[in-house]
């Protein structure tokens, strides 16, 4: 019988994980790999991947502490004699309001690493005269060129993105740090800076034209993460009495190009708790991004999928930040598919890594777009039946009254409510929420279906229309039978049904819900 070991639960040190007993995922031929290949190195990945404890890994192999890494890839592939002095830089701790707290931050991270490292700067009230100090001299006390490994080197503005100004005054600070490693090239051997963003070099690292960004390189795509063999190997005493395929369904699907990988941070509390939950999206999905969805008004049907290209997604700054780069930057959304045509740059299928992000998003979405989502999410049990069930009136009384809970004083001041996709967002988002199968704008020969629910042996294919009338035209359902978007499911063993949704502009309600019978269920606002 194969022994279980501590689970590394919020353990970012490299030392405490190899000397107590921990499960360790060896990434040390990554370590290897990055130092032979190449000097200055950038990786953008969500928070709580395990960046920091590769940061780690790579402080201590350059530190020479070869007893840690007995038994992995790195101990007979690296010179062991070379210690490096290493600085480190971490905004993981705190948040920082004001530049000043940002100046005094970076003050205080430099004497620490000048103290234990033995060497002075010659003016620690100087930013950027202490840390090249701080570098030339580490280089020459101990003979060997400085290692640089910056953590979390972007929180300080992601924490202030609500307060424009104050992020910009941020990105400065951040900016007068980084410009001293360009001019230190000859006293560097490594440098290594990670995030959750990925801010444009011109923005940030202004003259670093050697700064190599791995985000979205294939052989690095499993850096951060666990892949199906790491749980099958690694964590395979983890897995008994776990449904393996529900693993794979609520915690894998993240990819950078390359394998896919398992948001490790779910994958140790499900072994510990043994409970299927959204653990990661419950330790910190900010306020603020759901707020800046609603903001930027969203189609929330979008994010099962979305298109962008390399360009696109790197497109994060403060004063110009694309949906898709914030979304997928934040390990919201996630490479499904990569076209590369044969001349230009690559574009990508972007959509939801799994369920537990679909599911929680939608639901944090829902509850800050609708003043009455508590009473909606809490008839789930019955909309389930009601779908298992094909009960028609049942949906359409839930989605009534959802939508009539809505007070006049609500739409005239969110302006969320004043497009016309807010209505099919909020359904959309409604079911997503309560974990349904969905595909939205389901892609069939004949166009894109607004919405497909999978439940059992059924599919519903839903199509929406806002009219300006109070009375029901029939558009919805004739154009999900014009183009015949069902084509794609008749199968022989799949129960088809289509339902066309209209709503009225003016009563801002439904006043129509016709089903595949070809009968009308006409809308309490009739």
């Amino acid at each position: 019988m194969v022994q279980r070991k501590k689970l590394p639960i919020g353990v970012q040190n490299f030392r405490e994980i190899r000397s107590e007993n921990y499960y360790y995922v060896d990434k040390t031929a990554f370590v290897a790999r990055l130092a032979d290949s190449g000097k200055y190195y950038f990786l953008s990945r969500p928070r709580r991947f395990g960046k920091s404890l590769f940061l780690d890994t790579l402080a201590e192999a350059f530190s020479g502490n070869r007893p840690l890494f007995e038994g992995l890839y790195l101990e007979d592939h690296w010179d062991w004699e070379k210690i490096h002095p290493v600085v480190r830089i971490s905004f993981a701790e705190g948040r920082l309001e004001s530049r000043s707290q940002l100046d005094e931050r970076i003050r205080k991270i430099l004497r620490a690493n000048a103290n234990r490292l033995g060497v002075r700067c010659s003016d620690d009230s100087d930013i950027v005269g202490c840390f090249e100090d701080l570098i030339a001299e580490a280089a020459r006390h101990f003979g060997q060129r400085t290692v640089v490994l910056v953590d979390e080197y972007d929180k300080p503005i992601l924490d202030n993105l609500d307060e424009p100004d104050i992020a910009r005054a941020m990105r400065e600070g951040l900016r007068n740090l980084y410009s001293v490693l360009k001019g230190q090239d000859a006293n560097l051997r490594f440098v290594f800076l990670t995030g959750v963003s990925k801010f444009s070099k011109v923005s940030i690292f202004s003259g670093m034209n050697n700064l190599r960004d791995i985000t979205l390189s294939a052989e690095y795509a499993t850096v951060c993460g666990y892949t199906e063999a790491d749980l099958d190997t690694v964590f395979a005493p983890e897995l008994e009495g776990l449904d393996r395929e529900a693993i794979r369904h609520w915690y894998n699907g993240y990819r950078w190009e390359g394998d896919g990988v398992y948001n490790p941070f779910d994958v140790l509390l499900l072994f510990k708790e043994r409970q299927f939950r959204a653990w990661w999206f419950e330790t910190g999905t900010p306020t603020f991004l759901v707020e800046w969805l609603k903001a930027h008004r969203l189609f929330t049907p979008k994010l099962e999928r979305t298109i962008s290209n390399e360009q696109l997604l790197s497109a994060f700054d403060v004063d110009a930040i694309r949906i898709e780069a914030m979304l997928w930057q934040t390990g919201y959304l996630t490479i499904h598919r990569t076209v590369q045509p044969p001349y230009g740059p690559a574009f990508y299928d972007l959509g939801f890594p799994n369920a537990e992000v679909r599911q929680a998003l939608n639901q944090a979405i829902t509850f800050a777009w609708l003043p009455n989502a508590d009473q909606a999410m809490e008839a789930a049990i019955e909309v389930h039946r009601w779908f298992s069930e094909n009960d028609q009136q049942g949906l359409q009384r839930h989605f009534e009254a959802l939508y009539a809970g809505i007070p006049h004083d609500w739409y005239r001041n969110n302006p969320i409510a004043q497009y016309e996709g807010y209505y099919a967002s909020v359904f959309y988002s409604h079911l997503a929420a309560l974990g349904l199968d969905i595909a939205a704008e389901d892609v069939t020969s004949q166009g894109r279906c607004d919405l497909a629910v999978r439940y059992q042996t059924r599919v519903y294919l839903f199509e929406f229309k806002v009219i300006d009338g109070d009375s029901p035209t029939g558009e919805a359902l004739a154009q999900l039978r014009a183009k015949d978007y069902a084509a794609k499911y008749r199968d022989g063993h799949t129960e088809i049904i289509e339902v066309g949704i209209e709503f009225s502009r003016s009563k801002r309600q439904i006043v129509g819900w016709q089903f595949n019978s070809g009968q009308w269920a006409v809308g309490s606002g009739q």
